[in-house]
Order: C-alpha cells, then sequence, then structure tokens
C-alpha cells in the first residue's frame, strides 16, 4: 500500500491533482515517463481498446482486474482504477475492491448506475436506489485493506434524476465514508461551482470528457472552484484512435511508414520505453554461455 499512501498524500498538496487515463501496459509507461504523478485507469479506454465495443457493462470484473495487473506492473505511479458499478451485488464489491487492492490499484471509483452500466456523459443512464447504492460504498470503505487506499464515490444522478438529487447522493456517500466525491457530468460552470460550494472542505473530482456534457476546463480553473482532482479519462483512447487512423491512411496511401516516421517512435526508442535493454541484459546476465565466456 505504498503506492495508496504517496496517493494520499498528493491529495494534501496545493493544487489540482491531474490523472491522466491509461487503460493498458504502454500507455502507462508513456504517461508515467512524461512525469505525471498519478494515473486514472479508465474503463472506457480499457473496453473501448481491448474490446473495440461501446462501454455498456461489456467488460468482466476479471477482465477489469488483469488490466490493474498490467498497470500496476508497467507503472510505478499510484493510480485511481474504474470499478463500474462493483460488478453486482455487495459480495460483488467486496470481492471488487479487495482484489483491486491486492493487484496494484491505489484507489477504486465506484458507481451507482444500474447494470448494465453506461459510460458517463451518454444517453440513458439510470441510478439504483439511493439505500442501495450508500450500501455499496459502505462495504467498500470496509473492504479496503488500509485506510489510505481511496474510495472514489461517483453518481450519476445528475443526468438520471436531477441536480438537487446528484448533491443528496454525494452527501450520503461523503457520510458513508467515500474519500473523494464525483458528481458526474454536470452541465454548466454553474454546476460546477454548485458542487464545489455544496461539498467544500471535501475532497472532490471533476471528469473532463471532449465533446461531454460537462464543459472543458483546466487543472488551474477547476482548483480555482474547490476541486482536487481532475481525470481526463478517454481523451487517451480518443487520441490513439485519431493517430492510428492518421497512420493507416498514410500507410494506404503511400505503401509504406516512410511519410510517417516523424510522428512515430522508432524502433530503439520503443525498446527502450518498454524496457528491452534491461530484458536483453537480464538474459546475458543469466546466459550458459555467456556466463563461461566470462
Amino acid at each position: 500500500m505504498t503506492e495508496a499512501t504517496t496517493l494520499r498524500s498528493l491529495l494534501g498538496r496545493e493544487g489540482c491533482l491531474t490523472l491522466p487515463g491509461v487503460f493498458d501496459g504502454i500507455s502507462a509507461r508513456v504517461a508515467t515517463s512524461l512525469g505525471f504523478d498519478a494515473l486514472y485507469m479508465t474503463g472506457y479506454g480499457v473496453v473501448a481498446s481491448a474490446l473495440g465495443v461501446a462501454d455498456a457493462g461489456s467488460a468482466t470484473f476479471t477482465e477489469m482486474l488483469e488490466r490493474v495487473r498490467v498497470i500496476a506492473s508497467a507503472s510505478d505511479k499510484p493510480f485511481i482504477a474504474d470499478g463500474d458499478t462493483g460488478y453486482g451485488g455487495l459480495l460483488n464489491v467486496e470481492r471488487t475492491v479487495r482484489g483491486y487492492a491486492t493487484a496494484g490499484a491505489s484507489g477504486i471509483q465506484l458507481e451507482d448506475q444500474e447494470f448494465p452500466k453506461k459510460c458517463g456523459h451518454t444517453e440513458f443512464r439510470r441510478v439504483i436506489p439511493l439505500e442501495d447504492a450508500v450500501a455499496k460504498i459502505r462495504v467498500a470503505v470496509d473492504a479496503r485493506p488500509c485506510r489510505d487506499f481511496l474510495v472514489v464515490a461517483r453518481t450519476d444522478a445528475r443526468y438520471a434524476e436531477g441536480m438537487d438529487a446528484a448533491l443528496r447522493r454525494a452527501d450520503r456517500f461523503l457520510k458513508a465514508g467515500a474519500d473523494v466525491l464525483f458528481v458526474e457530468s454536470p452541465e454548466s460552470l454553474e454546476e460546477l461551482r454548485l458542487v464545489a460550494e455544496r461539498f467544500k472542505g471535501a475532497t472532490l473530482l471533476a471528469n473532463m470528457v471532449e465533446g461531454g456534457k460537462t464543459p472543458l476546463k483546466d487543472a488551474a480553473a477547476l482548483q480555482a472552484l474547490g476541486f482536487a482532482l481532475v481525470i481526463f479519462p478517454g481523451g487517451t483512447v480518443r487520441a490513439l484512435a485519431h493517430a492510428l487512423a492518421d497512420y493507416f491512411a498514410s500507410l494506404g496511401q503511400h505503401g509504406t511508414t516512410a511519410p510517417f516516421r516523424n510522428r512515430m517512435l522508432d524502433f530503439a526508442a520503443l525498446n527502450e520505453l518498454i524496457g528491452t535493454p534491461e530484458m536483453l541484459a537480464l538474459g546475458r546476465r543469466y546466459d550458459p554461455e555467456q556466463r563461461a565466456r566470462e
């Protein structure tokens, strides 16, 4: 739980902590290499990259847990992992929290949508009864292995039942022991400000989605409102899809990757990023023929 302790200490610093969305080993390595202090494992990105389908309850607990393990092994940075609805009832929530923590996550995000859930900022989201949602947060708080492991409580009630309902749910989640409150998809700057003013002193998370329902704001602006964290979860996979489209179009047009070379890592640079030199060094160290020559 060293990383969880680090993440909690980061939240104690001044400023709004920016968490880039990562969804696999290479995205985690790139974000880590560029100096981000912490990461966010995006369920939207995991589903899009692994399955190529919409984020609508498509990924199972087992599939998401494996991505937690991959990201934990690829980066030494703490990260919050999307736990969707907990993948079932209260016993499932307990298993999910314990599994994510054991696999290397420093915190988990849980939401109050009905199953099958849908990606935030999309239509037709519905939420479970309030008392059921509160019970899930209580289970998560009790199931975590240590106090530093963060429980992020998300409500999608802004879309499903209106802003007042979303604020009531967030208040109950806070009283149930949630460390971070996440009111999903406020639809204006005024609504972002309302969340911040209602929960002044609490740790608040904002979700920035390009083309989503919430106006895009940078970390400094969100800090000024009163938010402690901001995630840019799906931007990673959207940027990747755009780059892949450009790459494949260029390859199809030219029959070679040469025109695209200045927009991609070369073989040596990617090998450096993913640790190929260290792998080769390890092989040389234990190779019998190499040891005999030495």
